[in-house]
């Protein structure tokens, strides 16, 4: 069971977590985005365990301290809602193909341009 419940954990979220951000970036601000990204899922998740916390409470008798929530299974739902937000925005990520970010974004025919000190002119036929 904790095999199971490893693999699954890290299946999904893992590779959106760590390897996508990796892909998206382009190499010379890949360390800081990826910081910011992971900053980023780690502050969702603060607000994600606190806000369970108090959207779970029962709406006709909450915990002492607690305003009244949507209860446990409204929570859920809600949560299975974020969490198919999140698979499907998982699609809208670029494919690489095999090909460097600065080739998907362009960057390298930039930097040649810029080494050479002229823009490339286009061949006449």
């Amino acid at each position: 069971m904790y095999g199971f419940t490893f693999f699954f954990a890290n299946f999904g979220p893992n590779a959106t977590t760590f390897v996508v951000p990796a892909e998206i970036f382009p190499a010379r601000l890949r360390s800081t985005c990826h910081g910011i990204s992971a900053a980023c899922g780690k502050a969702g998740a603060m607000i994600g365990a606190f806000g369970f916390i108090y959207a779970a409470q029962d709406p006709h008798k909450p915990d002492a301290g607690y305003k009244a929530g949507i209860g446990i299974r409204n929570s859920l739902f809600v949560l299975a809602g974020i969490n198919l937000l999140g698979f499907a925005f998982t699609f809208l990520v670029p494919e690489a193909n095999g090909k460097s970010l600065e080739e998907m974004s362009g960057e390298a025919q930039d930097n040649e341009d810029e080494a050479r000190g002229s823009k490339v002119q286009p061949l006449m036929a």
